[in-house]
């Protein structure tokens, strides 16, 4: 006989306001660095403006700007920006069975996934808590949007952001990511240092895109091996609780395996 477990109960969408409101603060400040940033690159502040309503992803718009700014064409500009936001494949592939509807809905569905909505909602079973997903990406949307108009318009100085801290907000905002997601999943630490200890290597020296890429790869390495691992062991346990291989059992684990 298989026994089936149902994911434990949902934070809801209180827990996604909750969520959604802490990383706004930090996805406003970093909009008032983009849009400044982009002004002052040369760009029309309309254009950065709907540049953020429509594409809202922060590594993308920077990259984006910065290979326009470098001359590298509106082509370069788009292949960096897709590259950046290439981690949302992976990101799409293992909420795929946690979106609901036909195809238009579930690609709607689909546009809340951003980064620390989509950690703030992963579940033990490694399926998504949908309501927390959107009422956190719901909140981020008007800040980041926000924080561009404020950014664009007013074009704080270079050492406005140096002063207030401004500069280190996007990295301390992937870092609180990070940890959110440990704190959910301990045993992935040692892929975490090892990816940082790989890029702190590496900065020394290759560019800084180049050192992230070799964290990306050993990351997904781990991920791909501990995802392997985690489907062997749970159609063994499946096995010895006399259900199918996996099954939707007590001991289907593969899900979560496939978030690393």
């Amino acid at each position: 006989m298989t026994i089936r477990v149902d994911p434990p109960a949902s934070g809801g969408w209180r827990a996604g306001l909750r969520v959604g409101l802490g990383l706004s603060v930090g996805a406003f400040a970093l909009a008032l660095s983009f849009g400044a940033f982009a002004v002052s690159s040369g760009w029309p502040a309309w254009l950065v403006i709907v540049m953020s309503i429509v594409v809202f992803s922060g590594g993308a718009q920077f990259a984006a700007v910065t290979a326009m700014t470098g001359g590298g064409g509106v082509v370069s500009a788009l292949g960096a920006a897709a590259l950046i936001n290439t981690r949302f494949i992976p990101m799409a592939a293992a909420s795929a069975r946690s979106l609901r509807g036909g195809p238009w809905r579930r690609a709607m569905e689909g546009q809340t996934i951003v980064d620390g909505s989509w950690v703030a909602a992963q579940r033990p079973d490694g399926t998504l808590d949908r309501a927390t997903m959107f009422t956190a990406t719901a909140v981020q949307w008007p800040a980041w949007v926000g924080g561009t108009v404020v950014g664009a318009l007013f074009a704080p100085s270079t050492e406005f952001f140096r002063d207030y801290g401004l500069d280190v907000i996007f990295p301390c905002f992937f870092l609180v990511l990070l940890l959110d997601s440990l704190r959910g999943k301990p045993r992935h630490a040692l892929v975490a240092i090892v990816a940082v200890a790989i890029g702190v290597a590496a900065i020394w020296f290759v560019p800084g895109g180049v050192a992230l890429l070799l964290c990306g790869i050993a990351a997904g390495i781990a991920g791909v091996r501990a995802s392997g691992t985690g489907g062997a062991a749970s159609a063994g346990g499946a096995d010895s609780a006399g259900g199918a291989p996996g099954g939707g059992g007590a001991g289907s684990a593969p899900g979560d395996g496939s978030q690393q």
